[in-house]
């Protein structure tokens, strides 16, 4: 009997997309839910120091597993899926295919680039709750573009996390 194994481009693979990938989705809600929390009218002084100081270290916390996903995807993952002869690498393997060409042409293109804008947008959230502190409580105006900006900063990623499994799924990195 044969046991479930992956193959190192496999494990690479899995680490980007469902570890690094899907706990920054997963921080999202705690960053989103203290973001919404610190309402000025709702804590005490003492608790909004303490709910922006966890929103600025889950939102740091998003900001880093973003960058790691990005660069892993970007310097290990991305040249296993480039290169080489037709049927043998993810990309000619798509291309070879006019059904899946689509795959490549629209979903890696866009993918590629809008992955980056998910670490760069929460590393901007994550430095205005540090800056800003419990002080985001008296800017309701600010705290809702931290909202907003965290919310396209997980579009961003979900988008480039869908896209990444459907071409995993067509032309796996093996």
């Amino acid at each position: 009997m044969h046991g479930m194994y992956l193959t190192r481009r496999e494990f690479w693979t899995a680490i980007h997309g469902m570890v690094l990938g899907a706990a920054f989705l997963i921080l999202f809600t705690g960053v989103l839910a203290g973001l919404w929390m610190l309402k000025g009218n709702r804590l005490t002084e003492a608790g909004a120091r303490m709910c922006a100081c966890c929103t600025a270290i889950g939102a740091w916390g998003m900001a880093l597993l973003a960058w790691a996903a990005v660069f892993v995807g970007t310097y290990m993952i991305y040249p296993w899926y480039r290169g080489g002869p037709p049927g043998t690498y993810p990309k000619a393997l798509l291309l070879a295919n006019p059904r899946t060409a689509q795959w490549h042409e629209f979903g890696m293109e866009w993918k590629e680039h809008i992955a980056w804008l998910a670490p760069i947008l929460a590393t901007a959230v994550a430095y205005s709750i540090t800056r800003l502190g419990s002080g985001v409580t008296n800017h309701p105006k600010i705290r809702r573009a931290l909202m907003m900006l965290l919310t396209v900063s997980f579009f961003c990623a979900a988008v480039a996390g869908l896209f990444g499994a459907m071409i995993n799924k067509a032309a796996p990195i093996r």
